[in-house]
């Protein structure tokens, strides 16, 4: 093992995550025990910039486990994406002598992660922090299985409106780029149908959904719709089914924050701890602008560069499982 490092800086960056908490915590714990100094960042890429830096001790992340959102608070930094902001970022690490980085965040976030272990050499592991689901490398990511429940629970208290009122429910949840939570919601929430950014939407299948769905054989149906332009999202696509079936009583649902918000689920508390863990060895084994990811229940180490470049994909037989359940 490398005997390099010496104090490792965390942080977390973009859209808040439950189970961040967790990884921060086991991050921490996990430095420490190996001999190693330990110091949050607080509001991601720019307390880098602004000197937000705190010595972590073991009592600092304790009590945490079980808190959604993060405690090393997150926000958008601008000037992190100037060449001048990530020098001035550099200077406040090397200021207190952090000479390692583990990045809690999504896709954006490990992309300022893998260009600034580029331009100044810097060791940094990433870990998969975001509800989407969306990283390239990993079966799931911190804070998808708590948010996938937060939906499913949302879903089974508007179906009972649904169905009482005999309407047609439009739900939007998050996944700009990425359908998983829209498709596994509703195969975990009994809908009828999920509209994917993934599978064009065409009118004939919009027909298709309604007729099996909604006409044929129930008095309601719920549909989860995805928040992409490629979906036109909840609005645009009652909008459309207002115009082409005049006839049903369409009302729209856009969960929005309610996602990101709750305890972490358990699931999501061991991943998050397991890829802490990780994230420390893989730094003690010298391995740098990496991504800590979870394959059939094995820890991997991926490129950042194919974390996020690569487009992970839908596993086509949910879809199928969806149509034939739904009818």
């Amino acid at each position: 093992m490398s005997t390099s490092i010496k104090c490792i800086g965390v942080l977390t960056s973009g859209g808040d995550a439950p189970g961040m908490n967790a990884a921060i915590r086991s991050v921490t714990r996990s430095a420490i025990y190996n001999g190693i100094n330990v110091k949050g960042i607080y509001r991601g890429y720019r307390g880098m910039i602004s000197d937000e830096i705190e010595e972590f001790k073991t009592q600092n992340v304790s009590n945490i486990i079980q808190r959604g959102g993060t405690m090393l608070k997150t926000a958008r930094c601008e000037e992190f994406r100037t060449p001048e902001g990530r020098k001035h970022a550099y200077e406040t690490l090397c200021k207190h002598g952090i000479d390692s980085l583990v990045v809690i965040g999504g896709d954006g976030s490990l992309t300022g992660a893998r260009i600034f272990a580029q331009e100044f050499n810097f060791p940094i592991v990433g870990l998969p922090g975001t509800i989407d689901n969306d990283l390239f490398g990993t079966d799931v990511t911190i804070g998808y299985d708590t948010a996938l429940n937060t939906i499913m629970e949302c879903v089974d208290k508007i179906r009972d409106t649904a169905s009482s009122h005999e309407r047609l429910f439009f739900i939007e949840v998050m996944g700009r780029d990425a359908g998983f939570l829209a498709l596994n919601g509703a195969i975990a929430s009994g809908a009828e149908a999920a509209i994917i950014p993934e599978i064009s939407m065409e009118k004939d299948q919009l027909s298709e959904m309604i007729e099996t769905g909604f006409r044929k054989s129930k008095n309601s149906s719920i549909v989860l719709v995805a928040e992409s332009e490629i979906t036109g999202g909840a609005i645009g696509v009652a909008e459309r089914v207002k115009k082409e079936y005049p006839q049903f009583d369409v009302r729209v649902s856009i969960l929005g924050h309610l996602q990101r918000g709750g305890s972490p689920s358990a699931q999501d508390r061991i991943l998050a701890t397991r890829m802490g863990v990780a994230a420390i060895d893989a730094l003690l084994d010298d391995q740098r602008n990496v991504m800590v990811g979870i394959q059939n229940d094995e820890i991997v180490h991926i490129p950042f560069a194919k974390a996020i470049k690569k487009d992970k994909p839908i596993n086509r037989e949910l879809l199928n499982t969806l149509r034939v359940v739904s009818t």
